[in-house]
């Protein structure tokens, strides 16, 4: 990967990046004052790869030891793992790197970027969970409700009742949680006999699929 793709990749993005370069001949460093503060340091922080290593998360430490050696070979790569900061800040890094050639192609070592993108991580987790997790809590209540149906009417247990509605989504290609609704729906308007609640009952369980729209 180029410098000129890897900024085309970065240009626009809203993440904290830092820039950095490492001499393999002599294991030397040099990072922006953006890449600086993503680790906690302060404008003019001299950066080393024992530095480095230092803040490596502990889950992470064979894949930060293996970028560690990547950069010695001065071969193009892109890895993520995590950092944790010196106020003890965990950060999600993805360090993108290309080789750093000198006169007539030598190899000097490598350059790229640190790009910190733990708090897009959050945003999209919070915006997934805010988005679904409404939802989810939604249909499983009214699942819970459809299968509460059935073991009342049937005398069934509540996993016997759930490969119920498993078996009437399967077959009509309904997905669960709709069919569970309609049933619900039409279970609370029901009246009439005991036995002619049954039967009925029978015969919705059966048909209820139609007008339902089908699962996707």
């Amino acid at each position: 990967m180029s410098a000129t793709a890897v900024d085309g990749v970065l240009a626009g993005t809203p993440q904290r990046v830092g820039r950095f370069r490492f001499w393999s001949t002599d294991q030397r460093w040099e990072w922006s004052d953006e890449a600086a503060a993503i680790y906690g340091y302060a404008r003019g922080a001299q950066p080393s790869t024992e530095l480095l290593l230092e803040h490596r998360h502990p889950d992470d430490r064979t894949l930060v030891t293996q970028v560690a050696a990547a950069m010695c070979t001065g071969e193009p790569f892109c890895a993520r793992h995590r950092i944790i900061d010196t106020a003890g800040r965990v950060h999600h890094i993805i360090v993108v790197a290309d080789r750093m050639l000198g006169e007539q192609g030598v190899l000097l070592g490598v350059t790229g970027y640190f790009v910190d993108v733990s708090d897009t991580l959050e945003e999209n987790r919070q915006e997934i969970l805010d988005g679904t997790l409404p939802e989810l809590i939604e249909s499983r209540a009214v699942i819970e409700q459809a299968k509460g149906v059935l073991m009342v009417v049937y005398g069934i247990k509540a996993e016997q009742a759930f490969r119920v509605l498993q078996w009437r989504s399967q077959e009509t290609n309904i997905k669960l949680r709709a069919l569970a609704q309609k049933l619900v729906t039409e279970i609370l308007a029901m009246d009439g006999a005991p036995a002619a609640q049954r039967a009925r009952f029978d015969h919705l369980l059966l048909t209820m699929h139609g007008g339902v729209v089908a699962a996707e």
